[in-house]
C-alpha cells in the first residue's frame, strides 16, 4: 500500500514524540528500584486505569477480535472470556484491595508476605518468578508477530522479496524504537505514554466506527453474513452457516472447534471465573495494582479499565470487521483453503480510510503495540532485580546499581522475546497457550493462596510447578490448550493439596500478620481463633455474598458495555438503546453496592498499622 507524506510525518512525528516523552520521564525512574518498578506510588489512580486500558490494548489482540466478530459475530463477545476479559470485574470488587493492601513491589514479594520465611516460602517465591518470567517471553513473543504482521502491510518499504522475513525487519524496527524509552523509563515513562496512546486509540476508533456505519448499511450486511450472525443469545449449537458467502469461513469454525457452543461457553466460564478468583498474573495488570497509591485507588483503578476499554476497542473492532465484512470477501474467497483472517485489519486501513487519519490510525495502533510491550517488558526487571539479584545476590546494592541492573534486564528479556517471536507466525497459537495453558496452570495454587488458610508454599510450589511442566511442552505441540484445561487443573489442585497437607503448616504469626492486613473471606477460621485467644481478634470479612452478587451484576455490567458499541457499529439500535440502558442501571447499582463501601483497610485493622502503612507508603490519609 502507498502512504501519503502526510500519514509518514504523522506516523513518524508520533513516534518520535512518544520515545521523547518516555526520555523525559527517566529522571523520575532513576531515582531507585520503587521508583522504577512502581512509579515510587505516586501515580494517581485514573492515569494507571487508562495506562493499563491502553497496555491492553494490543495490535495481536485487536487482529484477533477483529477475526472472532467476523467470523463469529455477536456472541463472539463471549469467546475472549478465554482471557479472561471480565477478571477487571473480580479486581474491582475484591482483589485489588486486598493485593494493594500488602504494600510489596511484586507478586513474588507477595508470597513471603503470605507465606513468610523458610524453605516453603523460598520455593513458592522462586517459582512465581520463573512463571512471572516465561509470561513475559510469552507476550514479547506474541507481541512481536502482530507487529511484524502490522509493519509489513503498512509500511511503503519492502526490506526483504521473503514477506516472512519483511514482517521480521519490521517487527525488529518497531521493538528498537519501543525499547529506548522502555528500558530507561520505567514505569513513570510508561503510564505517560500510555495515557497519551490511549488517547489517540480513542480517537482512531471512533472514526473507523463512524466511517463504517457510513459505508455499510444493514441491508448489505445482513446480505453477507449468516442467519444468527447478529444473535447475542447463544445456543446450544453455534449455527452459523457460511455456506456459498465464505465456504472457509465454516473450516475456520469447526478448527476452533467451537461448533457445541454452550459446552464450549461453560468451559470457558467455568475456567475464566477460576482464574478470575486466583487474582492477577505477575505482569503489568498487577504492577499496576500495586503501583496505586492506595488500596481503594487500586479497586477504583481496576473498576476504570472496564470503562474506558472495552466500548472503545469494541468501536474499532467492529467497525474493522463490518468494512470487511462488507468489501474483503471477494479477496478471502481468492484465498481458499490458504484465508488468512488476520489481514482483515491492514484491508480495512488502507481503503477505506482517507489520508492523515490513517496516518493517525496506524499510529494510534503502533501505539497500542507499543503500550502492551511497555507494559510487558517493564515487568521484568521488577521480579529479576527485586526478587533474585536483591534478594538471594547482592542484599546491599545501591539503588543506582539496581536501576542499572533493571535497564540491563529489560534489554535481555526483549532479545530473548524478540527471538522467540522469530519462530512463531500463528497469533491465535500463542494467545490460546497463554490464556489456556500458562494461565491454566497458575490457576489452581493461586485460588488456594487467598481462600484456605492451610495451603503453604510448599503447596503453592509443587501446584505450579505442575503447571509449567503441563504448560512449557504444549507450546511446541498441536493440541488444544482449552481442551486440556480440566486435566490440566485437576492435575494442579493435587499436586498443590498434597504438597500443603504433607508438610508443615505456615507460622501462625505469619498467617495472623497477612489475615489482619488483607482480610479476605474464606476458609480462615483458625486464625481467626488464634488472634481471639491473644485478645487481638478482628471482625471477620462479612462482605461474601454481597461481592458475589456484585460480580453478578458486574458480568451483565462488562458485557453490555462490550455489546453496545458493537450493536451501533452494524446499526442496531434498539439492541443498542437496550445495552446502554443496562450498563447505566447495572452502574448505578454498583456505585451503591460496590463503590460506597470501599475502604483501605477492612473494619478492626489495628490504627498503628495503618499508620505505619500510610508512612511507608508515602500517601495521605
Amino acid at each position: 500500500m502507498s502512504l501519503t507524506g502526510l500519514d509518514l510525518v504523522i506516523i513518524i512525528g508520533y513516534l518520535g514524540l512518544t520515545v521523547a516523552i518516555g526520555m523525559y520521564m527517566s529522571g523520575q525512574a532513576s531515582k531507585s528500584l520503587k521508583g522504577y518498578a512502581l512509579g515510587s506510588n505516586k501515580l494517581p489512580w485514573y492515569a494507571l486505569g487508562l495506562s493499563n486500558a491502553s497496555g491492553m490494548f494490543d495490535i495481536s489482540g485487536t487482529m484477533w477480535l477483529v477475526y472472532l466478530l467476523f467470523i463469529y459475530g455477536l456472541q463472539s463477545v463471549y469467546i475472549p472470556w478465554l482471557w479472561p476479559t471480565f477478571n477487571q470485574v473480580f479486581l474491582m470488587i475484591f482483589l485489588s484491595l486486598w493485593l494493594r493492601r500488602s504494600g510489596v513491589m511484586t507478586g513474588a514479594e507477595w508470597i513471603e508476605f503470605r507465606f513468610g520465611k523458610g524453605v516453603g516460602s523460598t520455593m513458592s517465591h522462586l517459582v512465581v518468578v520463573v512463571f512471572a518470567l516465561v509470561l513475559v517471553l510469552g507476550y514479547l513473543a506474541y507481541g512481536f508477530v502482530g507487529i511484524g504482521k502490522f509493519g509489513a502491510a503498512f509500511m511503503p518499504w519492502q526490506l526483504s522479496p521473503d514477506a516472512h522475513l519483511n514482517e521480521i525487519y519490521y517487527g525488529l524496527i518497531v521493538v528498537g524504537l519501543t525499547s529506548l524509552y522502555v528500558i530507561k523509563g520505567g514505569m513513570f515513562s510508561v503510564v505517560i505514554t500510555e495515557v497519551m496512546q490511549y488517547l489517540v486509540m480513542t480517537v482512531a476508533s471512533i472514526a473507523v466506527g463512524i466511517i463504517a456505519i457510513q459505508q455499510v448499511s444493514p441491508e448489505l450486511l445482513d446480505s453477507l453474513t449468516p442467519d444468527g450472525w447478529a444473535g447475542i443469545f447463544p445456543g446450544w449449537r453455534l449455527d452459523l452457516d457460511w455456506g456459498e458467502i465464505l465456504p472457509s469461513a465454516n473450516s475456520k469454525i469447526a478448527d476452533d472447534g467451537y461448533e457445541l457452543f454452550q459446552i464450549f461457553l461453560m468451559l470457558v466460564l467455568f475456567k475464566g471465573l477460576l482464574q478470575s478468583f486466583a487474582g492477577p498474573a505477575p505482569n503489568y495488570d498487577m504492577q499496576r495494582i500495586l503501583s496505586t497509591r492506595t488500596p481503594k485507588e487500586a479497586a477504583m483503578m481496576s473498576g476504570l479499565v472496564t470503562i474506558v476499554l472495552a466500548p472503545v476497542r469494541y468501536m474499532l473492532i467492529a467497525g474493522l470487521a463490518v468494512l470487511a465484512i462488507g468489501f474483503y470477501m471477494t479477496q478471502l474467497n481468492a484465498m481458499g483453503g490458504d484465508v488468512d483472517f488476520e489481514l482483515i485489519l491492514p484491508f480495512v486501513l488502507s481503503n477505506f480510510i482517507p489520508a492523515g487519519l490513517l496516518g493517525l490510525l496506524i499510529a494510534g495502533l503502533l501505539a497500542a503495540f507499543m503500550s502492551s510491550f511497555a507494559a510487558t517488558t517493564n515487568a521484568a526487571p521488577a521480579y529479576v532485580v527485586n526478587d533474585i539479584y536483591k534478594r538471594y545476590i547482592n542484599p546491599n546494592a545501591s539503588e543506582k546499581t539496581l536501576v542499572w541492573m533493571s535497564y540491563a534486564v529489560a534489554a535481555l528479556f526483549i532479545i530473548i522475546g524478540t527471538a522467540f517471536g522469530l519462530y512463531a507466525t500463528d497469533i491465535n497459537f500463542l494467545l490460546q497457550w497463554i490464556v489456556s495453558a500458562l494461565y491454566g496452570g497458575y490457576t489452581a495454587s493461586n485460588v488456594l493462596k487467598w481462600y484456605w488458610w492451610r495451603f503453604n508454599g510448599q503447596g503453592y510450589f509443587w501446584g505450579m510447578v505442575a503447571g509449567l511442566i503441563f504448560a512449557i511442552p504444549m507450546a511446541f505441540m498441536d493440541l488444544n490448550a482449552l481442551h486440556a484445561f480440566p486435566l490440566m487443573l485437576a492435575v494442579c489442585i493435587a499436586a498443590a493439596i498434597a504438597g500443603t497437607l504433607l508438610t508443615p503448616p505456615t507460622d501462625m504469626e505469619t498467617l495472623e500478620k497477612f489475615y489482619i492486613k488483607t482480610r479476605p473471606w474464606g476458609f480462615w477460621d483458625p486464625v481467626q481463633q488464634s488472634l481471639v485467644e491473644k485478645g487481638q481478634g478482628v471482625p471477620k470479612n462479612p462482605d461474601f455474598w454481597r461481592d458475589m452478587m456484585n460480580i453478578g451484576i458486574g458480568l451483565v455490567w462488562h458485557t453490555s458495555l462490550t455489546a453496545a458499541p458493537i450493536f451501533m457499529v452494524i446499526q442496531h439500535w434498539t439492541e443498542m438503546t437496550i445495552a446502554i440502558v443496562i450498563a447505566v442501571i447495572t452502574t448505578a447499582v454498583l456505585k451503591s453496592t460496590w463503590y460506597d463501601n470501599l475502604k483501605d483497610y477492612a473494619e478492626g485493622t489495628p490504627p498503628e498499622k495503618i499508620e505505619a502503612e500510610i508512612e511507608k507508603e508515602g500517601y495521605a490519609k
